[in-house]
């Protein structure tokens, strides 16, 4: 399946893109993840700690362990703070 992948901060940063479009067989976020590492090295070091990361599944925000469904985009970004 076909899915729109968004970057945000220094993750767009690290991969040098703020988007993408994949075709995937991944079911989970997680799964992305482990399949983008291997994209390259740009992708292995943005997406190497995923404590350091947070996921949103069609504006939504989840965990990497959710199914990844019928979702069209996925969103990647650094955890958010408030002030």
């Amino acid at each position: 399946m076909k899915r729109e992948l968004v970057y945000f901060a220094w993750v767009r940063e690290r991969i040098g893109a703020a988007r993408e479009t994949v075709e995937t067989e991944a079911q989970t976020a997680a799964e992305l993840v482990e399949e983008l590492r291997t994209r390259s090295d740009y992708h292995a070091a943005a997406l190497a700690d995923l404590t350091a990361l947070r996921v949103a599944l069609d504006q939504e925000l989840s965990d990497f362990d959710t199914p990844l469904g019928e979702t069209r985009e996925i969103a990647f970004f650094p955890p958010m703070t408030g002030g």
